[in-house]
């Protein structure tokens, strides 16, 4: 919410009225070509939102699920497809990629986020090939307009304790500085279930993003500089587990994921002075990410030193109606990859050059036509194209369509690590001669989409469908549809298709009293050697419902109110009738809701406090972990996770600022 002071003369007095107009949480463009949705800073508070992962439990546009029983990380999809087919970007750098899929979006703390841009299809050639699903691309707080210190503290019923703190210093007229330090740890043991098994992993995470940033209006010069540095510990397994005792032995089922990560990244932006349509910008980034971790008698450890570089030109072509974009990339990733006593280290490094083509009118049309050249050490020299297009074929209402090709190497191993928390066996079954033995993925992604603004009782509403299919070739295919007892990893032999359709509608139900639904409905096939099947752990039908309420500002106190339902249908599981039937899941899951609520007290724009809980009608998985009373037989697996396993959680918090 943003305030607009406007003063008002009289000749007897002077009074100040204060015109208050709301900031959505969720905003839609009807004039964007892609069809992209932003998350704001609002909806980020709406929920605990402790990390990146945990953001999108109130947006329509992405799924929220367990990846397993033990870890307790929480997986998204877009389109139905698990986020390694999405590009992850921070301000348009790839982020989420790698060694870091498994884990990689809990390590962005909520409090570091400006907002986050959701495109769904295709996305731009700009940042890259392997953008299949879509695209999220995540603002953190910027230097220049940040507060001068903020801090949240926050704690939860499952042993979860958070802190985050920001510090803003402006050094001169044109440099700013902000430190943002996290830290939250997992301090007991939790078995709601009482299987055994800790239900959530003890852990620690130490956070640290020193930012600087340079502006020079008169010359049309910004650059920012980031360092950050990231070490985070889990801890899971049995609860009596001990790994100073029992690590490496039978004697109790355990697992230790520690991870160190460390960041450097520069942009620097050129707006011409005397031609403001025109511009140019370098992007650089380094990271070093190294996992060492064992799940039971499974030892992984990977290491992934990456380098990004970017250069971007933006002109016109005789006039403003006509854009373009040109650059080069060049991406270097050097993994030391070890899975028990097999090495799959290697290099990946690619250069590429795109070019992305703009017609608006201004009015009711645009298209972005754009196509990039890539020449990788691996998958050798290909093309991606890319298309989206608008029409607005009358007031408040937009169709889009979008088309494109993505490709990608897959991190079979690091993209499925919840299936180290099991004892099947690896097996991969292809060998053309490249790392695993696998082909790279390919796919194409078509979509169309329909919004439309209007009122009901003179309320406002709007209401949508979008559409989009997904066809693979050579997907990397990770069958767990043969035997309880192994995992297969072979290309595709036959079809694999997404086909995603989406239904939402959001109303003014009464002043301040909003409404946001939204219906998705999945069909995800894909042919494995034992015949063709849904994509396992992904429900055909799921129903977004949110309320959100907010008293009217009164001496700078507000009461703010939240409810979520999220409902999810029956998914099909992976294959487990072979197994004694103790050990057994049926074919499907049960469908199953979710409840989260959350009360906001503002006391004044510096301080505020908030209570919450999640899943408050305790619904659990009963029987989580197949083989659980002896998890070094061959029955055992915890990775089949369709529903929460801890049960209901509540949580409270603070956040304090000095503007």
């Amino acid at each position: 919410m943003f305030l607009l002071s406007v003063s008002v003369f009289s000749q007897e007095d002077l009074e100040e009225v204060k015109i208050v107009k709301k900031q959505k949480g969720i905003k839609k463009s009807y004039t964007l070509t892609a069809n992209t949705t932003v998350i704001t800073s609002k909806e980020l508070l709406k929920a605990a939102c402790c990390n990146l992962a945990e953001s999108f439990e109130t947006n329509p546009s992405i799924d929220v699920n367990f990846s397993d029983a033990l870890t307790g990380t929480k997986q998204i999809k877009m389109l139905g497809l698990t986020s390694p087919y999405l590009m992850i970007t921070e301000e348009n750098i790839p982020s989420v990629r790698g060694a870091s899929q498994a884990y990689g979006l809990s390590f962005t703390p909520g409090t570091w986020i400006e907002s986050v841009q959701i495109t769904k299809g295709a996305g731009s050639v700009i940042n890259g090939y392997e953008s299949i699903s879509g695209q999220i691309n995540t603002e953190l707080l910027k230097p220049i307009n940040d507060i001068p210190f903020f801090l949240n503290a926050y704690g939860s019923t499952d042993s979860r304790f958070e802190l985050n703190t920001h510090f803003n210093k402006k050094l001169s007229d044109k440099w700013s500085t902000s430190l943002f330090l996290h830290g939250n740890a997992r301090v007991a043991k939790n078995d709601m279930n009482n299987d055994g098994f800790l239900d959530n992993p003890l852990g620690k995470q130490v956070n640290i993003l020193n930012r600087y940033q340079f502006y020079d209006a008169e010359s049309g010069l910004v650059s920012f500089i980031n360092f950050r540095y990231m070490n985070d510990k889990k801890q899971t397994g049995e609860v009596n587990f001990d790994p100073d005792r029992d690590r490496g032995t039978t004697n109790s089922w355990g697992s230790e994921i520690n991870t160190e990560r460390f960041d450097v990244s520069t942009k620097i932006g050129y707006v011409f002075p005397d031609m403001p349509y025109q511009s140019i910008g370098f992007q650089n980034a380094f990271n070093t990410h190294n996992q060492n971790s064992y799940f039971g008698l499974n030892q992984y450890d990977i290491k992934q030193n990456s380098f990004y570089s970017n250069l971007i030109f933006n002109s016109i072509i005789d006039n403003t109606m006509n854009k373009f974009t040109t650059g080069l990339n060049f991406s270097y990733d050097q993994y030391q990859e070890f899975v028990n006593v097999n090495d799959y280290s290697r290099i990946d490094n690619s250069v590429g050059a795109f070019f992305e083509y703009t017609y608006d009118n201004t009015d009711n049309f645009s298209v972005i036509l754009g196509g990039r050249v890539d020449n990788h050490n691996r998958l050798g020299v290909f093309v991606t194209p890319r298309l989206h297009m608008r029409y607005n074929p009358w007031k408040n209402g937009v169709i889009r369509f979008s088309a494109g090709r993505g490709k990608r190497s897959a991190n079979i191993f690091a993209e499925n690590q919840q299936l180290f928390a099991s004892s099947r066996t690896f097996s991969i079954l292809d060998n053309y001669g490249k790392v695993y033995g696998l082909n790279p993925e390919i796919a194409w992604n078509y979509g169309v989409s329909f919004s439309q603004k209007f009122k009901i009782f003179n309320k406002n509403a709007d209401a949508g469908f979008d559409f989009y299919r997904t066809d693979f070739q050579n997907q990397a295919v990770v069958d767990v549809m043969q035997s309880p007892q192994e995992v297969l990893f072979y290309n595709l032999k036959g079809k694999s298709f997404a086909n995603s359709f989406q239904f939402e509608f959001n109303y003014e139900l009464i002043h301040n009293l909003n409404l946001r639904t939204a219906y998705k409905y999945y069909d995800i096939q894909t042919d494995y050697l034992k015949g063709t099947f849904q994509r396992p752990l992904q429900a055909k039908h799921r129903f977004l419902g949110n309320l959100e309420y907010e008293t009217n500002l009164k001496d700078d106190k507000q009461w703010k109110f939240d409810y979520t339902l999220n409902w999810s249908g029956k998914q099909q599981l992976p294959y487990t009738a072979s197994n004694p039937s103790q050990d057994q899941f049926p074919e499907f899951s049960p469908s199953y809701a979710v409840m989260n609520v959350q009360v906001t007290r503002v006391f004044s724009p510096v301080f505020e406090v908030y209570i919450g809980g999640e899943n408050i009608g305790n619904y659990k998985q009963q029987k989580a972990i197949l083989g659980a009373d002896d998890p070094f037989g061959p029955n055992f697996d915890a990775s089949i996770a369709y529903a929460p396993i801890f049960g209901q959680m509540y949580y409270a918090g603070l956040r304090f600022k000095i503007k």
